[in-house]
C-alpha cells in the first residue's frame, strides 16, 4: 500500500502554528520524491506574499514558517533572516543550526542561548553546542558537555553523531566510525553521520558504498554542499557525467558564487562528449603494475642480482631506462647476464631501453635531469605530497600516477596533469595554489 504524501501546502498555509511536530511532518514529506521540494518552494513564495499584508502577531507566525521552510530549501541566509525576526524557541534553534552551517559560530552560540533559556529541549540545544565547541576547536569544553549528555547514548543518534565527530577531531578514527554506524542504526536518515561514512568509505576506495551513502545524505533536506560535490566527484570517477553535472549544478544554482563547484560543472560538463577508451585505460594500468614488480621477485644468479643492487635497480621500469651498453659497463656484468635479464623482460613483453626510446608514454615517471638542489629545496621536496591536504580527487589522481613525494609531483608538468582521467582545471588550480604555498611549482610553469 502506497504512503499517503504529506501535503506540504496545507501544513505551511492551513495548520496556523509551526512547532517541532511540523518540522518533523515536514522531514518526512521532503523524502517522498522531488515533488514535494517543487511544493515547498512554491509554498514559500505564497507565505512571502502573505507576510507582506500581515500585520500585528500573525506576521512573527509568517517570520517563522518563512524561516524553517527556508532552512530545509537550504536556503540559509533567507532562513536566519526570518528566524531572527520569529522570536520563539524553535525559531532560535533552527536559527543557531542555519548560523553554524553559514561559520558564524559565536552568534549560533547565541541563538541556541536563547533558545534553550525559552523552553526548547535542553538536551538537543546542548548537542548542538557541544558541534559548535567542536568545530571552534575547543575539544575540551565539547567533551566535558558530552560526558555530561552520556545518559543520551542509549536513545540519541545525534549524541552519537557528535561523539563520533568529536573522536575524528581527536584522531581516533575507528571510534568515530562506531559512533557514526551507531547513530545511523538509530537514525537512518541522519545526514552528518551518513555524510562522515560517505568519506570514510570514499577515502579507502569503497566507491560503491562511498556513493550509497552520499546517495542516501543528499536525498535528505537541506542539502549540503558536501556530499553534493563529493558524490559528483564519484559520479566522475564512474564515468556517471550526467549524474555529477546535475549534482554540481544543484550547487551553482544555490550559490553561484561558490567558483569551486562551477569549475568541477565545467569539467564534468565538458567530459559529457568526450570518448574515453576504457579498454586502453585498463590496459595502461595493467602495463604500469607491471612496470612496478621488484627484480627480486625473480630467480636470478647471485652476479646479476648483485650488479642491479649495485646499479640502484630496482623494479622492471628500472630496467627499461638502461641500455645493454650501461649494462655490460657494470663491472662483473657479461653476456651470461645481460641475456638473463633479457628473458625476464621478454617474458614480460618489456626489453632494455623501453622507456628511453618511448618516454612518458610507458613510464610516466621517466623525466630529464634536475639540476643540483640545495639541503632546504631537497628537504621540501622529500616530504610527502599528502601533507598538500589535497581534495579527493586530486589524491586520486597523485594516485594513479604513483606520486608518493613533493618532488615527483613537481617533475610533472600541467599538461601530465591534465592527461590523468577526472583531474580537470579545477583540481590543476587547487596543486599550484598548495605548491605556490611553499615556494615550489609544476615542471614547465
Amino acid at each position: 500500500m502506497e504512503a499517503i504524501k504529506t501535503d506540504i501546502k496545507a501544513l505551511f498555509l492551513e495548520k496556523e502554528d509551526c512547532d517541532a511536530g511540523t518540522v518533523q511532518r515536514l522531514r518526512d514529506g521532503l523524502r517522498q520524491g522531488a515533488g514535494q521540494y517543487k511544493a515547498l518552494r512554491e509554498v514559500v513564495e505564497t507565505m512571502r506574499q502573505r507576510v507582506e499584508v500581515a500585520s500585528g502577531a500573525v506576521v512573527k507566525k509568517w517570520q517563522l514558517k518563512l524561516g524553517v521552510a527556508n532552512y530545509f530549501l537550504g536556503r540559509l541566509r533567507d532562513a536566519a533572516e526570518f528566524l531572527r525576526q520569529a522570536e520563539t524557541p524553535l525559531a532560535h534553534f533552527y536559527l543557531g543550526r542555519a548560523l553554524a552551517s553559514l561559520s558564524d559560530l559565536d552568534d549560533a552560540h547565541k541563538a541556541f542561548e536563547k533558545a534553550e533559556k525559552m523552553g526548547y529541549t535542553a538536551s538537543q540545544v546542548q548537542l548542538q553546542r557541544a558541534g559548535l565547541y567542536r568545530a571552534q576547536r575547543h575539544l575540551k569544553q565539547a567533551h566535558d558537555l558530552l560526558h555530561k549528555l552520556e545518559e543520551l547514548s542509549s536513545h540519541s543518534a545525534e549524541y552519537h553523531f557528535q561523539l563520533g565527530y568529536l573522536r575524528l577531531e581527536e584522531g581516533d578514527r575507528l571510534a568515530a566510525i562506531k559512533h557514526f554506524e551507531k547513530a545511523i542504526e538509530m537514525d537512518p536518515h541522519h545526514v552528518g553521520a551518513l555524510f562522515q561514512l560517505g568519506c570514510a568509505n570514499d577515502l579507502n576506495g569503497n566507491d560503491e558504498e562511498a556513493i550509497n551513502l552520499y546517495e542516501r545524505c543528499v536525498a535528505q533536506h537541506p542539502v549540503h554542499v558536501g556530499p553534493l560535490l563529493n558524490l559528483g566527484i564519484l559520479y566522475e570517477d564512474h564515468n556517471r557525467y550526467d549524474d555529477a553535472v546535475r549534482c554540481f549544478q544543484l550547487i551553482v544554482d544555490a550559490d553561484p558564487t561558490n567558483e569551486r563547484a562551477r569549475l568541477f560543472f565545467k569539467d564534468a560538463y565538458a567530459a559529457q562528449s568526450m570518448f574515453i577508451d576504457e579498454d586502453a585505460e585498463r590496459r595502461y594500468d595493467r602495463f604500469s603494475q607491471v612496470l612496478e614488480i621488484p627484480v627480486t621477485d625473480f630467480e636470478l644468479s647471485v652476479r646479476s642480482r648483485n650488479c642491479l643492487k649495485k646499479m640502484n635497480i630496482r623494479t622492471l621500469g628500472d630496467l627499461t631506462r638502461v641500455t645493454e651498453a650501461q649494462l655490460l659497463a657494470s663491472k662483473n656484468f657479461g653476456e651470461t647476464s645481460l641475456l638473463e635479464i633479457k628473458e625476464m623482460l621478454e617474458d614480460k613483453g618489456l626489453r632494455l631501453g623501453q622507456a628511453l626510446e618511448e618516454g612518458a608514454r610507458y613510464d610516466p615517471r621517466f623525466r630529464a635531469q634536475q639540476p643540483a638542489l640545495s639541503e632546504q629545496e631537497q628537504a621540501v621536496l622529500s616530504k610527502p605530497v599528502s601533507e598538500l591536504n589535497l581534495s579527493v580527487r586530486a589524491r586520486k589522481c597523485m594516485n594513479r600516477l604513483g606520486i608518493s613525494t613533493l618532488g615527483e609531483l613537481c617533475s610533472r608538468t600541467a599538461d601530465e596533469l591534465l592527461e590523468v582521467k577526472n583531474f580537470g582545471q579545477t583540481s590543476l588550480l587547487e596543486v599550484r595554489d598548495k605548491l605556490r604555498t611553499l615556494q615550489i611549482k609544476l615542471r614547465g610553469d
